[in-house]
């Protein structure tokens, strides 16, 4: 492992990641659940996201058009919106649960949503290029791991403070009304327009 390819990857990928829709997906889940929980799932995602984009990162952005995983995207973009506004409506659900039933079930969702946003997604095209360019998968993929678990960590660490100024209702439409203006905008790039 090359520390200097590390701590150039680890502020590209840090810059890169910080103004991301997952930055702004883990504030909000943070906000309404624990952020140790919320953090964990993140980092399982950021992991997973990092291993695929150092290995078979680069070949899979060579074959597929921009504009399949821009449409793909939006999809995803589409139907988190419809997830959020659908959570809004509802009810506030009653504690059934145990609070470490609870933990898991946010850690899997954490994980989840981050998963799925992140595919085709600027740090991650970024870290297969940077992996590409240095010809070192271990060191880029550390640097951008520690750089993609450093944002997640300043997301959840400021999404309790949100929760006591806005309600959960609040904050699931407006994150719906974000996913389908990113939905909307990812989806007119894919087609073109």
């Amino acid at each position: 492992m090359n520390l200097a390819i590390v701590a150039a990857v680890f502020p590209i990928i840090f810059i890169g990641e910080l103004p991301d829709k997952t930055m702004f997906a883990s504030l909000l889940m943070a906000s309404q659940s624990r952020p140790r929980d919320v953090w964990l799932g993140a980092a399982g995602a950021f992991l997973i996201h990092v291993i695929i984009a150092v290995t078979v990162g680069v070949a899979i952005f060579r074959l597929l058009p921009h504009r399949a995983v821009e449409a793909v995207v939006a999809l995803l973009f589409l139907a988190g919106g419809v997830f959020a506004i659908r959570e809004s409506l509802e009810k506030e659900a009653e504690e059934v649960a145990a609070e470490e039933a609870k933990g898991h079930k946010v850690v899997t969702t954490a994980f989840i949503v981050i998963f799925l946003a992140e595919w085709g997604d600027l740090t991650q095209i970024l870290t297969a290029n940077l992996a590409a360019h240095y010809h070192s998968a271990i060191s880029v993929g550390v640097g951008a791991v520690l750089a993609l678990w450093s944002v997640a960590l300043v997301a959840v660490l400021g999404g309790k403070g949100l929760l006591r100024r806005l309600n959960v209702t609040t904050l699931r439409r407006v994150t719906a009304v974000v996913l389908f203006v990113l939905a909307g905008i990812t989806g007119w790039s894919a087609l073109g327009l």
